[in-house]
């Protein structure tokens, strides 16, 4: 993953002239959710101090798609209601393949920062380098956020929530990269013990409430959609 890490959206305090604003890049992260205590639990982990652009602070594993992603070969695909969802939000504008890319870049950038694995290995490597096919069946949808015009690096980001008691996942292999340090899991309900951005913790605070409500996350949840219009912070549901 680069220094732009998408979780970060709207926490940066840069900002830059309104003539050089810039258009979000799509981006997506994963929450990746630990029910096995008396508490949802989701993995977060530090930015380098070496970042130039938001250091030092806690995130979920993701970053910006790449060109490459809608590439990769998948194990399990979305379920179709949400690839008609995802469409649908961008009203035809991008494919079914390139909604499909938004999760399978959040599960590049998990493996590419932590090293986990989820879906089963493959030999050879496929395009984008990684050594399985992503298991993309048991994602749920629980977040969008566009960072505010004004920023040094925007983004249009789609969070994806994955338990991971769902799937064959090895947290043995579980460690810190060049890009997140500190990894660890944290109470959904209260992330105090970390430092994390606004956004992060709005979208946290979005996933408790939804998990009070139904706690096995339905895969047809409501999802809010944070962003500013005329310069106030809106929260619209999806």
């Amino acid at each position: 993953m680069r220094i732009d890490n998408a979780a970060s959206i709207g926490a940066s305090k840069a900002v830059i002239a309104p003539e050089k604003a810039l258009r979000p890049r799509l981006a997506a992260s994963i929450l990746l959710l630990d029910r096995s205590g008396g508490s949802v639990r989701v993995l977060v982990g530090r930015r380098s101090k070496k970042h130039v652009f938001m250091p030092d602070v806690h995130v979920f594993p993701g970053g910006r798609r790449d060109p490459g992603d809608h590439r990769i070969a998948f194990a399990s695909d979305l379920p179709a209601a949400l690839l008609d969802r995802l469409v649908g939000i961008y009203r035809g504008r991008l494919s079914v393949s390139a909604v499909r890319a938004l999760a399978l870049a959040a599960m590049r950038e998990l493996h590419e920062e932590t090293s986990l694995i989820v879906g089963p290995p493959c030999k050879p490597r496929f395009p984008a380098g990684l050594p399985f096919r992503p298991q993309l069946d048991r994602l749920r949808y629980v977040a969008r956020a566009l960072t505010p015009p004004g920023h040094v690096r925007r983004f249009d980001t789609h969070f994806f929530a994955l338990f991971t008691d769902e799937v064959d996942l090895d947290l043995s292999g579980l460690q810190d990269s060049r890009e997140l340090e500190d990894l660890r899991w944290v109470p959904v309900k209260d992330p105090s013990e970390v430092s994390i951005p606004d956004i992060t913790a709005r979208i946290l605070e979005a996933l408790h409430t939804r998990l009070d409500a139904d706690p096995l996350l339905g895969f047809d949840g409501t999802v809010p959609y944070f962003h500013v219009r005329n310069g106030r912070p809106i929260r619209d549901l999806l």
